[in-house]
């Protein structure tokens, strides 16, 4: 079964569509709002893992702009610290020092770029008929949802990695943010509409320091003006092939790969184009696989497509590459400018936790909307339980664990619930068999 085209038909028309330049006057604000979308997790991967955060920011504005250039302009997707590989990153430093880990992480990239030329030597028929509506549409449920728990625990806790600490305060923060974002997406008029996300946060933040939350000690010892942390090859770190790290780290590509063809049909879905034949799957990936390898080098975290971007897309409904590509040079600027770093780090988890509470809910309504447009059948049960174990695995978030070279590493989630229904869509018969 292979994918229909009417499913990338446009439903709504854009206010901007991708090759649109916005008016200058609006161009700052609105690649604000996909700056502030991507902060968050951005920073958070390299303030677990023990990376640089500044090497994080620079990687994810280059890579961007790496990405729209190997795409040719032509998919509004913003890449930024990848979740899959934490874990690793974590484990794998304590065994090994910081040359032989960047290296891994290159060759994570490479592995991208090659499954990149085999797309693009195979084509993605194949590709298709593996992730037919009924498979995609409730793996993009699964990765909205499956991330409901961390806008939730960032909008109530104040350890929201633990989700312990309840407190009030975070929650009115939350509400205020939340709120505001569906009353300029709803009722605002003109320029105002179409900037939702960024008034949330302002409204957000206000509301955060008027209750004593947000810190400004951060924001009073930093420079305006100041060299990035990033590691330099032979300078900082000498370049170490270590081929047990490197055979551990590649399989997680795959994983991310998934989690890559998930968001690539979403943004296909609220774009209304088909960007798996143009400019290509392989061109994406292989966007991907280089914006990792660049991020390697200047010891900042793989990349990778961001969900909350593609929420902000879905929202605005502003498409063009010029506010993505604008986003990706405030990153770089931002990785330079201490204040500005300061003042954006200084945004209360509960502020990006009532943004990420609509963002994560309309990426699962996407793949909803998926099914229902696709006329998937329910009445088969073939369908009907492919959909039900995606779903089950993925916002259950069942896991297969398993250790290589005393490296512990674990599939789960939403690349899991992806390979069972691949492999479900692939073994049950086709015949349709009504309740």
């Amino acid at each position: 079964m292979q994918m229909n085209e009417e499913i990338y038909e446009r439903t709504v028309e854009p206010i901007y569509d991708v090759h649109e330049k916005p008016k200058s006057s609006e161009w700052l604000l609105l690649s604000s709002q996909h700056l502030f979308a991507m902060f968050g997790a951005t920073v958070l991967v390299p303030y677990l893992t023990g990376l640089p955060v500044s090497a994080a920011l620079i990687a994810s504005g280059l890579g961007t702009l790496l990405y729209i250039l190997i795409t040719k302009g032509q998919i509004p997707a913003y890449l930024g610290s990848s979740f899959a590989f934490i874990t690793p990153i974590i484990v794998g430093l304590k065994t090994h020092d910081l040359g032989e880990m960047l290296v891994a992480l290159f060759m994570s990239g490479l592995m991208y770029v090659i499954i990149g030329f085999l797309i693009k030597l195979s084509g993605t028929d194949w590709l298709l008929k593996l992730l037919p509506p009924v498979v995609v549409g409730p793996v993009i449920m699964v990765i909205g949802l499956g991330l409901a728990p961390v806008a939730v625990n960032m909008a109530m806790y104040t350890d929201s990695g633990a989700a312990t600490g309840y407190n009030g305060k975070y929650l009115i923060i939350a509400g205020v943010t939340l709120l505001t974002v569906i009353a300029f997406n709803i009722f605002a008029k003109g320029f105002f509409s179409i900037i939702p996300i960024l008034m949330g946060i302002i409204a957000g933040y206000i509301t955060a320091v008027m209750l004593g939350v947000v810190d400004f000690t951060g924001i009073a010892k930093a420079h305006w003006l100041q060299l990035p942390e990033i590691y330099m090859p032979y300078r900082d770190y000498t370049p170490t092939f270590d081929w047990v790290l490197i055979m551990v780290m590649i399989p997680i590509v795959f994983v991310t790969v998934s989690e890559h063809i998930g968001h690539q049909v979403v943004i296909n879905k609220i774009v209304g184009r088909n960007f798996f034949k143009n400019p290509g799957l392989h061109r994406s990936l292989m966007g991907d696989g280089i914006s990792t390898m660049v991020a390697s080098l200047i010891g900042g975290p793989p990349s990778t497509t961001y969900g909350e971007n593609i929420g902000v897309l879905a929202i605005t409904r502003i498409y063009s590459i010029w506010v993505i590509g604008g986003a990706a040079v405030l990153a770089l600027i931002l990785g330079f400018v201490g204040k500005f770093t300061a003042l954006v780090s200084s945004i209360p988890t509960p502020v990006m936790g009532g943004v990420s509470i609509l963002l994560f809910g309309i990426i699962a309504a996407s793949g909803l909307r998926m099914l229902v447009e696709s006329k998937v059948d329910f009445g088969n049960k073939r369908n009907l339980i492919i959909a039900s174990v995606i779903l089950v695995l993925g916002i259950g978030k069942a896991h297969i664990d398993f250790t290589v070279q005393n490296i512990h590493l674990n599939i789960e989630g939403m690349a899991l619930a992806a390979l069972a229904g691949i492999l479900l869509n692939l073994i049950l018969p086709e015949a349709k068999v009504h309740e």
